[in-house]
């Protein structure tokens, strides 16, 4: 979620592996302990009184809840293990960095030698896990279409049928600053080195090793899954996984992502190549369904003619006006608009003028659901994404309610299910070297000939248009066959798991990659 197209700069943290990730002896491990008692009269401990608790352990979220759990769903009933609970990272000194909140789902009764573990982000940066855990993967979803895409909708959770736990236990990760996960130190230092490309990719790296260790969950099967800004981070933390944590991942999953930041910077004429099929897709929506059959010509032309004359540059004026129509045609813009625009139209400028003439924008995440435009008469776009911010309150509410009720994990605080400040403190990349995720590719398909990746995508994502992905993937080398590496596109936007067949579909490739 939240793909944040900002300036690009990198700063790499280094964190503990060994040494660091342990505690100083004077320190709790990240698996809390009880605390004494309260006196009988109800007065603290003196020793306490003594010796206050650290700064780290006010800020220290609450001793892990597990429970059993029983999901009966149509023709079968699982049975299965649920905690929610944290992570404690250290740097290399030992002291307490941050806290990793988690919720973990594991089916009773299985070999888990045997049995697959899936861990799983969101992207952002700046969001948390929600959106798969109760949208796509878990064992209960709350509905993000028709209904649930309005702010009062009831955040009611109902039995996931099109849950992975059939095949797979989940391990659902919020990196710091999202859902409930919290710095324990202070300082600008702590926040540059979790907050950047490098950093981050540690840390949730870090967590995945150490939740296999404290599991006993090593010889398992592992695979990996992210979304959105997870395009970036997956590929890299597969790739630390492999080199630097000794965990080896036997697939990659990616939903909706976005693989290489300078598709989109600053004049790159890839930007509009990646988003004309999406932009075609969301016009031809409103006649019927349609799927990615359907945008085939508008591929084509992306590939050829359109990139032929936005290279010819607009002191071509034959071929300015010969894009600028055509691209008017397909995605049923003003012409006047189009001309005005070289036919060169970034994402916000489709959404506004796509239905302008009746006051209306189109969703970023997905943009066949239109809202008002709260400002139809101003010449300044200002305005919020009707396909995504309806779903915060519903989808806050419903993760709130699951971890401090069916869950029994009450930590204090806010739940961030999508933190801005995050995103605005990101250190992406700079220069020749913004935040991309391709060469972490190529390497990991390279360094294990098993291991398989599978991508999907929502045919009317604007945010991370899906024919961006298909021309990076073209670009692998050719031991990156078809039966390792496979993209799927479905009727959908960046959650295309909220369309009841996409999810189906997708769930039955996900099992696919798994077997």
């Amino acid at each position: 979620m939240m793909v944040a197209l900002l300036a690009f700069s990198v700063v790499s943290g280094a964190w503990a592996q060994d040494a660091g990730d342990t505690p100083k002896p004077s320190s709790q491990s990240d698996s809390p302990t009880t605390q004494a008692p309260a006196g009988r009269k109800g007065g603290a401990d003196r020793s306490a009184a003594a010796n206050p608790p650290s700064a780290s352990e006010q800020h220290r979220l609450p001793p892990d809840s597990t429970t059993k759990q029983t999901l009966a769903l149509p023709g079968r009933s699982l049975e299965f293990t649920a905690t929610a609970g944290s992570i404690r990272l250290f740097d290399q000194k030992g002291e307490p960095q941050a806290d990793i909140a988690y919720t973990s789902y594991q089916l009773d009764g299985t070999d888990r030698t045997n049995r697959p573990v899936t861990f799983l982000f969101n992207g952002g940066p700046g969001a948390s896990s929600a959106w798969l855990q109760l949208g796509s993967a878990g064992p209960w979803r709350i509905a993000l279409g028709g209904e649930g895409a309005v702010s009062s909708a009831s955040p009611e959770l109902v039995p996931n049928a099109e849950t992975w736990l059939d095949f797979t236990d989940l391990v659902f990760i919020d990196p710091v600053g999202t859902g409930y996960s919290r710095f324990v130190a202070t300082g600008d230092d702590v926040r540059k080195r979790f907050f950047s490309v490098d950093g981050d990719v540690n840390a949730i790296a870090l967590v995945i090793r150490r939740w296999l260790e404290k599991h006993e969950r090593l010889l398992s099967p592992k695979y990996v899954v992210g979304e959105s800004y997870g395009g970036i981070r997956g590929p890299k933390i597969v790739h630390n996984l492999q080199t630097e944590q000794g965990v080896g991942v036997k697939g990659l999953i990616l939903l909706s992502p976005l693989l290489d930041f300078r598709e989109f910077q600053g004049t790159s004429l890839l930007q509009y190549v990646a988003s004309l099929p999406s932009m075609a897709a969301v016009a031809r929506q409103r006649k019927g369904p349609v799927t990615r059959s359907d945008v085939a010509d508008v591929e084509q032309y992306a590939r050829g003619d359109f990139l032929v004359d936005l290279v010819k540059g607009q002191a071509d004026s034959e071929a300015t006006t010969r894009l600028a129509n055509r691209v008017a045609a397909l995605t049923d813009i003003d012409p006047a608009v189009s001309r005005r625009l070289a036919g060169r139209f970034d994402i916000s400028e489709f959404r506004r003028e796509f239905d302008r003439r009746n006051g209306k924008v189109t969703g970023r995440y997905d943009g066949s659901v239109e809202g008002f435009d709260p400002n139809p008469d101003s010449s300044v776009s200002r305005f919020g994404d009707p396909s995504g911010d309806p779903l915060i309150a519903p989808l806050t509410s419903a993760v709130v309610d699951l971890t401090r009720g069916r869950l029994n994990w009450q930590p204090d605080g806010s739940y961030h299910l999508l933190n801005g400040s995050v995103a605005g403190s990101w250190d992406f990349g700079r220069g020749t070297n913004p935040a991309e995720s391709v060469s972490q590719l190529r390497q990991i398909l390279a360094l294990d000939p098993k291991l398989k990746l599978l991508v999907g995508h929502g045919l009317f994502d604007l945010a991370t248009p899906y024919f961006g992905s298909a021309m990076a993937l073209d670009q692998l080398p050719a031991f990156a066959r078809p039966d390792r590496v496979k993209l799927v596109v479905y009727p959908g936007g960046h959650m295309f798991y909220s369309r009841d067949t996409s999810r189906q579909a997708f769930r039955g490739e996900v099992e696919a990659v798994m077997k």
